[in-house]
């Protein structure tokens, strides 16, 4: 899995970022169904984790990103929390044990893995029965497809029948819907 590129870097530290595109993401998710323990894959600067603990003190979030300077970030701006831990991790090979954690966040992140369908195994095992994969990200369009070839960062776009299918092959059924004119996918298992 490779770390973001310098543009994606800057983008995930900006306050366009931190106004709009975090601002939407804590109104999509399903807070009342995460349990406490929380695992974030691909966290960036820790943004998400931080707003989630602020609006729900009783939740302990592991925070993870596969790249090194995002992991700095993060625990950085996620230290002054209690129940919040920041680690590097691989989100395709997971440093943690089988049925782990209640819920599984992933924001804007699961096409930067080339393998995303490891992810989604190694998310469904670190899981606990009944457990909640949730959140969104970008779906197979021309744009989302330009930018990413002009940021020359790895990637590989999902559309939403094949995050959907991959799920269901690791027993997560999941409720899919697509925003902004198809650009975009809200996901949730349950």
């Amino acid at each position: 899995m490779p770390a973001m590129s310098r543009i994606e870097r800057a983008f995930c530290k900006t306050v366009l970022w931190r106004t709009g595109t975090g601002q939407a993401v804590l109104g999509s998710i399903p807070v009342q169904r995460l349990g406490r323990e929380v695992l974030e894959i691909g966290s960036g600067s820790g943004d998400i984790a931080a707003r989630l603990r602020q609006a729900h003190p009783e939740l302990a979030i592991t925070a993870t990103d596969f790249d090194p300077a995002m992991v700095r970030t993060a625990a950085r701006r996620l230290q002054r929390f209690g129940d919040v831990t920041v680690r590097a991790a691989d989100a395709t090979d997971l440093p943690f044990a089988d049925d782990s954690f209640d819920s599984v966040l992933s924001c804007l992140m699961l096409h930067h893995i080339v393998e995303w369908e490891k992810a989604v195994a190694e998310i469904a095992r670190v899981l606990r029965p009944g457990g909640v994969f949730t959140g969104y990200d970008l779906t197979r369009t021309p744009a989302a497809t330009a930018i990413h070839r002009l940021d020359r960062s790895p990637f590989r776009l999902v559309n939403p029948d094949e995050l959907d299918e991959v799920c269901a092959r690791h027993g997560l059924q999941m409720q899919t819907r697509t925003r902004l004119a198809g650009q975009v996918m809200q996901f949730c298992s349950g």
